[in-house]
């Protein structure tokens, strides 16, 4: 914790509360490695270890075994993730789970920063976001590749970011999918300063047509964690969406 606590100062963050304008470019580029591809017998460090390697965040999924599949951990496993790197890692929550209503409570008493919740499980999106935010966490909203994007637009103004995924939600190491791109570029259009992230099948050989599309919050498993070394693939991976977003700036 004392590591993590002399790197708080060189290591970017994501802001508590950014800018909703959606007339200016407020967003940067944040990579979160995907922990569920780490070491599971020794979470706590390997968390330790990507926030020490630059990460900007840590993105967790949460699998409940209906709404996807397989199963990985809830709000128990959080709380002592948290009690282990403290309070300043931000943790984006993945809830690939079929009832996203049930766990907001738990997952903000757990030290959860972002709850991401899927469009396609709840039939009450407003009311969730509404509930999410009184908890006091971010609001992010995620879509399946096969939900349009215009599925998600009317809620776009309403939360702090936008998921895409580029891989069926459910598994690790499938390929990216690439036609999901247009999505991001389409979001990106429409709503300027939005946190759009990308999850599933991002690395070094895909990070480029991410950045090109629009995405800013970069969601990386094995090919960061997997690495010899992380901080060299989390810093090419934050430099390709930095160019991307300077570019953009320019060509406006």
């Amino acid at each position: 914790m004392l590591r993590l606590a002399r790197l708080a100062a060189s290591v970017p963050r994501l802001q508590a509360h950014p800018t909703n304008s959606r007339h200016s470019m407020a967003y940067s580029a944040k990579i979160g490695p995907s922990i569920l591809s780490s070491d599971l017998s020794c979470l706590g460090s390997e968390c330790v270890r990507m926030m020490e390697s630059g990460a900007d965040y840590l993105h967790l999924d949460v699998m409940d075994g209906h709404f996807v599949p397989n199963i990985t951990f809830g709000h128990p496993m959080v709380e002592c993730l948290r009690k282990t790197v403290g309070q300043d890692p931000f943790f984006d929550m993945h809830m690939m789970v079929s009832r996203p209503e049930q766990w907001v409570k738990p997952m903000a008493a757990a030290g959860a920063s972002q709850y991401t919740f899927h469009l396609e499980a709840t039939t009450n999106p407003g009311n969730l976001i509404k509930e999410i935010r009184e908890s006091g966490m971010k609001v992010g909203l995620a879509i399946k590749p096969g939900t349009t994007v215009e599925e998600l637009a009317p809620w776009a103004n309403q939360v702090d970011m936008a998921l895409v995924m580029t891989v069926e939600p459910g598994f690790g190491g499938q390929k990216f999918m690439d036609d999901m791109m247009p999505k991001v570029s389409w979001l990106r259009s429409q709503f300027p300063s939005l946190d759009i992230e990308v999850d599933g099948g991002v690395g070094p050989d895909t990070i480029h047509k991410c950045a090109e599309a629009g995405a800013n919050m970069i969601v990386s498993g094995s090919a960061v964690i997997g690495s010899d070394d992380p901080r060299s693939v989390i810093a090419l991976l934050r430099t390709a969406v930095a160019e991307a977003i300077q570019k953009r700036s320019l060509d406006r």
